[in-house]
């Protein structure tokens, strides 16, 4: 083995996602070398930077790796699926293979996270620095709200207790209000939404809709009822880890090291010092890139060192790979795999969540006028750009510069607990799922409008992500144990959804003069029969929780409050695997706000060790 002394860096990062990345980039800014491994390339194009393109850079073959994930674990409830991929055995979830990890093929909507997932945290921890207050001042350490606001006249600024951040790294905007009023139905569903907000809450003229989801006051209070969407999105561009990570390197470059195409194979040790770790070096060698499987190449074997910690921010499926091809996980998973055990952890993998979605999608009577002659695509080989893309590329306005949502309504379900877990967004797409070719196929009608239905809070931590093989570039297998399958006994988390549907249902309602028909789930359902659909045909799309924090009698328990690695030394987490449980309703915001308090607690620890 190579003497680790001679190590180059303070800091090894595997993985540059919303975890990764800005702890990467905060590190560095605090005077720490950082060496950061991303197994994918840089790639960026236009469905990288063009924010309606978010779907399509899901699809993007340079800049994806493709898993295919069990709902079921009897196969006869799997394959019900209309998604359902036969020779892959599951369903495609596509994750970021590039610099930025998953934020760069993402939606961009950045919902803040409930107070409560922050005060399960301090409770749990002991530690009031994982308070909804502190977590908060780190929001807005991070954020640089752009608006517009809801409210013309009562601009968001420091100091009106709406308590945005004006001035982080992080660009975050709401679609420009004078877009929806090119679309006459673009306006009428917002308006439906809007009808829908007020009758449910019985909110008066005079009161400005939609609501800030935002604003602290909004949080507070737990509030509900229509918002506008806030978007990672920057004049007109997507905007997350990556611009962070290449901004902390322009200022910095002899303090960060950017190393793409770098896989990671194992955690390497001294004893029960974390010193470094071995990864392969080359282009589409993990199994999830789409090339065909005979292009996976067996790359170049390397090692890099640490003078101070190493850090896994890989996410809820390749960090606990990567913690049990490194000997630590469960005793016999590991000894089945012929892997020595280096510390018998079980929670390694296990309390696997994620959220519950489905989509109620209609047709209308004729197609949006915005969309005639439109491709929604980038230009072609010819170069060819429809007049919408046009439009971005000389201003970066319009409809492009936004993620496609018109608008969106929280709510609490009969089944919720203390805060809203509804999530209901109009898209003026046909939508309803992941599956191979979706993004160009749900852009090839113009008649569609899907209400997408998202159920947070969820109750299930019945999912598990195990090893298929030794075998570094191997994906894992991922199983979610949907509904009766896993820990939601009482079935809590299905009625949910059910009553998001008929949120869906109450808005589409008021759209009677421009929808033609409910093409899926369908109007005639009955009752079991929608429950039997949602059961077939929910997906998610917020995997975390696979390495929790917790307390030191949890046996399930993998990390401290600090993210360290229980049982080892100079090992940490810092990703959307380390929730005890699924926070918020969108996960992005919540795992920023924790790479932000990983970077405060190892800038303080480290200081203090000089």
């Amino acid at each position: 083995m190579a003497d680790h002394t001679t190590a180059e860096h303070d800091f090894i990062i595997v993985g540059s996602g919303a975890g990764g990345g800005p702890l990467a980039a905060n590190l560095a800014e605090a005077g720490f070398s950082v060496l950061l491994l991303e197994a994918g390339g840089e790639h960026e194009c236009p469905y990288y930077q063009v924010p309606i393109m978010q779907a399509r850079a899901s699809e993007d073959a340079d800049m994806r790796w493709d898993f295919f994930v069990r709902h079921y674990v009897e196969r006869d409830k799997r394959v019900r699926d209309p998604k359902y991929v036969e020779n892959e055995d599951g369903i495609l979830y596509p994750r970021g293979a590039t610099l930025g990890g998953s934020t760069a093929i993402s939606a961009m909507i950045t919902l803040y996270p409930s107070n409560s997932d922050w005060e399960y945290l301090a409770k749990l921890t002991g530690d009031d620095d994982w308070s909804p207050e502190a977590m908060r001042r780190r929001f807005e350490r991070l954020e640089s709200w752009r608006g517009p606001d809801p409210d013309p006249t009562h601009p968001a600024r420091p100091g009106d207790g709406s308590r945005h951040g004006f001035n982080g790294w992080l660009p975050i905007s709401r679609a420009n209000p004078k877009i929806a009023s090119r679309e006459p139905w673009f306006l009428k569903i917002i308006n439906a939404i809007d009808a829908e907000s007020r009758a449910t809450y019985r909110t008066p003229d005079e009161v400005v809709l939609p609501n800030d989801p935002n604003d602290w006051g909004f949080v507070e209070k737990r509030g509900e009822g229509m918002i506008f969407v806030p978007v990672a999105v920057d004049d007109g561009n997507r905007n997350g880890s990556r611009e962070r990570i290449l901004a902390a390197q322009r200022k910095h470059p002899d303090k960060l090291e950017i190393r793409p195409h770098s896989l990671v194979s194992e955690v390497l040790f001294e004893g029960d010092l974390a010193v470094g770790v071995a990864f392969l070096s080359g282009a589409r060698l993990y199994m999830g890139d789409p090339s065909a499987a005979d292009a996976h190449g067996p790359g170049t074997p390397k090692r890099a060192y640490a003078r101070r910690e190493i850090i896994l921010a890989g996410g809820a499926y390749n960090t606990p790979q990567i913690l049990k091809l490194s000997g630590i996980g469960p005793r016999a998973e590991l000894e089945r795999h012929g892997i020595p055990v280096r510390l018998d952890m079980p929670g390694v993998g296990a309390n696997l969540q994620d959220r519950y979605e489905v989509c109620v999608v209609h047709r209308l009577i004729h197609d949006y006028a915005i969309f005639k002659d439109q491709t929604l695509n980038v230009p072609g080989r010819d170069g060819k750009a429809d007049s919408l893309f046009a439009e971005w590329d000389a201003d970066r306005d319009g409809p492009y510069s936004t993620n496609g949502s018109l608008a969106a309504f929280v709510a609490r379900s009969s089944v919720a607990e203390e805060d809203p877990d509804l999530y209901v967004m109009a898209l003026p797409i046909d939508f309803h799922g992941y599956y191979p070719g979706y993004a160009a196929e749900g852009a090839l009608e113009h008649d569609r409008l899907t209400l997408l239905v998202l159920k947070g809070h969820t109750r299930n931590r019945g999912g598990q992500v195990t090893l298929v093989s030794t075998d570094p570039r191997d994906r894992p297998q991922i199983d979610f144990r949907y509904f009766e399958e896993g820990t939601d006994v009482e079935g809590r988390d299905m009625q949910g959804v059910l009553d998001g549907i008929a949120v869906a249902r109450r808005i589409a309602a008021r759209l009677d003069d421009i929808i033609a028909a409910e093409v899926m789930p369908g109007k005639d359902t009955d009752e079991q029969g929608l429950r039997d659909w949602v059961h077939n045909n929910a997906w998610g799309h917020h995997a975390s929780c696979t390495c929790k924090i917790g307390s030191s009698d949890d046996p399930q328990a993998v990390l401290d409050g600090d993210f360290r690695v229980r049982g080892v030394r100079g090992l940490r987490v810092v990703d959307a695997s380390v929730f005890p449980r699924i926070p918020g309703i969108f996960i992005c915001s919540a795992v920023y706000m924790v790479s932000e308090r990983a970077s405060d607690v190892l800038i303080r620890q480290h200081n203090q060790l000089g």
